[in-house]
């Protein structure tokens, strides 16, 4: 679903990512505003299909294997983008996820719980840095290699993707909830730096949306909603998980550069309301 067109006509897209459900949507929505889309993902299959099916649909695509920690295949992909598509003109920073190596079974700290679960004690070092990696690094190594093709031009921007654990971090995913504030931060502070050069930096701070990554966590093998599930149903004014589709008014929003000409190094809840709500 399109809430509204805008005309990104001749404009080279690049998003990272793409292969998961947000960027997938994100891809099919911008691909019918005119915008060459390059789609990166370190899973190739899952690109390809998207771009089968963009290009059957009339849009155009190009589906590329890439490693965003990698500054090589970055720059490999990039050469490969200028060739296939044109210069980048949009960033959209998708990659990211969390680990189930640095996450605690337990939400609060019991003493009494240390042999049977898996606590703050036992998050692992190498999947914490993944998580830090993956979605720090993976926002920031892109913007390197992509944003120089945006330096002297008119329309350019970059778009994050943050989430509602960069406000207030949630429990159990402490790695992943520090590397969100990090993109809000970083952000804001691509923002600052890019003002000479007008690309305009912002980012999306998704609330509770249902995805393969967390499907686990909020319903069990029965399909039933789990306690966690309930907490934050609870604590959502709007009582239910987001549509991946209700991302897309507000991803537009921050492309039109006719809409959002004056906004920069911001980040945009899209929660339900979640943020406003104290609990009580």
């Amino acid at each position: 679903m399109i809430p509204f067109e805008i005309d990104l006509k001749n404009k080279v897209v690049v998003i990272t990512g793409a292969g998961g459900i947000i960027c997938n949507t994100f891809a099919k929505a911008i691909s019918r505003t005119g915008a060459k889309l390059a789609l990166l993902d370190i899973n190739q299959e899952a690109v390809l299909e998207l771009e089968k099916e963009i290009n059957e649909l009339g849009g155009t695509s190009k589906a590329y294997k890439c490693n965003v920690l990698s500054s090589e295949s970055l720059k490999n992909i990039h050469q490969a983008v200028l060739n296939d598509l044109g210069p980048c003109n949009i960033l959209i920073n998708g990659a990211g996820g969390n680990n189930p190596k640095a996450t605690t079974d337990d939400e609060y700290f019991d003493k009494n719980n240390l042999n049977e679960v898996k606590t703050f004690y036992d998050l692992d070092e190498e999947g914490i840095r993944f998580v830090f990696d993956l979605n720090f690094m993976g926002t920031l190594l892109p913007t390197q290699i992509f944003s120089k093709d945006m330096l002297g031009k008119k329309g350019c921007s970059v778009i994050n993707i943050s989430s509602m654990n960069a406000y207030t971090p949630l429990t159990k995913i402490p790695a992943y909830s520090a590397a969100k504030a990090g993109i809000s931060n970083f952000t804001q502070w691509l923002a600052v730096y890019f003002k000479n050069e007008n690309i305009r930096c912002n980012a999306i701070a998704p609330g509770f949306f249902v995805t393969k990554q967390n499907q686990k966590m909020l319903f069990n093998e029965q399909g039933e909603a789990t306690d966690r599930t309930k907490k934050i149903l609870n604590n959502t004014p709007m009582n239910r998980f987001g549509e991946i589709d209700e991302l897309i008014g507000t991803l537009f929003y921050l492309l039109s550069e006719q809409a959002s000409s004056f906004v920069t190094g911001i980040v945009i809840p899209v929660d339900g309301g979640f943020s406003a709500y104290s609990g009580v």
